[in-house]
C-alpha cells in the first residue's frame, strides 16, 4: 500500500484524517510529518512554506508542493477553516488564527481555539440564530514529489468538502470534547441540538467537511497509476 504524507504536524488532524481514509477504504496510508521526518531522518523537521494564498484552495497547493518536495513522497495536504455568513465569511484562510488576524504568535494550539472561539463569539454578540449560519469548508490536494531536481511536483487530485450549521450562542456553548479547534460552538444542521465536538467520531466522519473532501478526493484519483 501507497504510502502518503499528510501535511499537518496537528495529532488530532492525523488521526481523524487517517480515520476517514481508512473508513472509506482508501488504497494508501497516510503519515503526518512527524513520523515523515523519521522516515527521512530530518531530525529538524521540514521547513513549514508561507500560507500567503487567499483561497482554501490555493493554501491547499502550496502546502501539498512544498512537502512533496520537501519528504519526496506524495504529499495530501488539506486547508480547512469556518465561514461565517454574518461576519462576511471570516474567519476563512485564517481560521486557525483568527484572534491574531492571521499572524502567528507562539501560542499553543489550545490557547489559539480558546481565543479564536471567544473572538467568534464576541463578534456575533446578539446576533439571532437565524442570522448565524455557518460552515466549515476543506480543500485537499495531492502531489507527488518532483521526478528530478529540475522538474515541479505534479497536482494529481483536487477536492472540496463542506459541513453546514450555525454558530452557538454564550452560555449554550462550547460544548462537547470531541473535536478541536470550532467544532465546540458549531452547532450542526439541521437539528442545530448537538455540537460538531458531541458527535460521535462516526458521526463526524460521516459529515464532516473533511469527510466529504475526502471521498471527493478518492473519487478524482486518476484511474491509471499515479
Amino acid at each position: 500500500m501507497r504510502t502518503i504524507v499528510l501535511a499537518t504536524s496537528n495529532p488530532h488532524k492525523v488521526e481523524e484524517i487517517g480515520a476517514i481514509f481508512r473508513g472509506i477504504a482508501a488504497p494508501f496510508r497516510l503519515i503526518g510529518l512527524m513520523e515523515a521526518a523519521d522516515w527521512c531522518n530530518a531530525a529538524s523537521g521540514f521547513p513549514e512554506p508561507p500560507e500567503i494564498g487567499a483561497t482554501f484552495e490555493a493554501n491547499a497547493r502550496i502546502k501539498a508542493c512544498a512537502y512533496a518536495t520537501h519528504t519526496k513522497l506524495p504529499c495530501l495536504a488539506d486547508d480547512s477553516g469556518l465561514e461565517i455568513d454574518a461576519l462576511g465569511g471570516r474567519p476563512g484562510v485564517i481560521s486557525s488564527h483568527f484572534s491574531s488576524d492571521g499572524l502567528e504568535t507562539g501560542l499553543t494550539r489550545l490557547e489559539r481555539d480558546r481565543l479564536n472561539i471567544e473572538r467568534v463569539l464576541r463578534e456575533l454578540g446578539e446576533t439571532p440564530d437565524a442570522e448565524r449560519s455557518a460552515r466549515f469548508v476543506c480543500v485537499m490536494c495531492l502531489a507527488l514529489p518532483p521526478r528530478d531536481e529540475r522538474a515541479h511536483p505534479r497536482i494529481v487530485a483536487e477536492s472540496r468538502g463542506t459541513f453546514e450549521g450555525r454558530i452557538g450562542r454564550i452560555g449554550h456553548v462550547p460544548r462537547g470534547t470531541n473535536g478541536f479547534g470550532y467544532d465546540p460552538i458549531f452547532l450542526v444542521s439541521p437539528g442545530f441540538d448537538r455540537t460538531s465536538a458531541e458527535l460521535t467520531r462516526d458521526e463526524k466522519n460521516r459529515l464532516s467537511h473533511r469527510g466529504s473532501a475526502a471521498r471527493n478526493l478518492v473519487a478524482a484519483l486518476p484511474a491509471t497509476d499515479w
